[in-house]
């Protein structure tokens, strides 16, 4: 019976890893090429490698099979390390972090002239671009897979054009019909 119970244990583990889906990440260099192929918005995870919240946003949403099955059909989606020394290339100007010190790798850091370009003033923050590159707008924080739905949406449908009030916004929030799982 001990047995019969690892195995059922060990079938159910497999089959949920199997059906679990993972954001496809790519860099801003692969996004600017997809970009000339097929033309999507652009979610950027601004994120450092100590910060706390980054860490929960990176398992507990984007490892949300809802949030990951949405962001890989209608975005692609970029992780930027925003106290790190790679150098970016973007719309011709070219981004680096010239006061990074590999001494404070995984401490806190100088930041990225990226994400200054990209007024990135907390961690995380997540960035979103139209099919242009476009900046639309950036959203800081820490956000459930629901609180996340609702701008995967709102800049995937376009509807952010006409959301122009406070207003606008309360209204939007209200009428929203939530399909993620948290």
């Amino acid at each position: 019976m001990k047995n019969l119970i690892a195995l059922v244990s060990i079938l159910l583990v497999s089959i949920t890893t199997l059906n679990a889906q993972k954001i496809n990440w790519v860099t801003i260099e692969e996004a600017q090429e997809l970009m000339k192929k097929e033309p999507r918005k652009i979610i950027m995870d601004v994120y450092t490698t100590w910060c706390g919240p980054c860490k929960m946003l990176d398992k507990n949403t984007f490892g949300n099979p809802d949030v990951a099955k949405y962001i890989n059909e209608n975005y692609y989606a970029i992780k930027f390390n925003a106290e790190g020394d790679s150098s970016i290339t973007f719309k011709d100007n070219t981004f680096t972090n010239p006061n990074y010190d590999p001494a404070k790798k995984n401490k806190r850091n100088a930041q990225h002239q990226f994400a200054r370009y990209l007024s990135v003033r907390a961690y995380p923050t997540m960035v979103f671009f139209d099919n242009d590159f476009n900046l639309i707008a950036p959203i800081s924080g820490y956000l459930v897979p629901k609180q996340l739905e609702i701008y995967l949406k709102l800049f995937k449908t376009d509807k952010y054009k006409v959301v122009k009030s406070k207003e606008d916004w309360e209204k939007y929030q209200k009428e929203f019909v939530y399909e993620f799982k948290s």
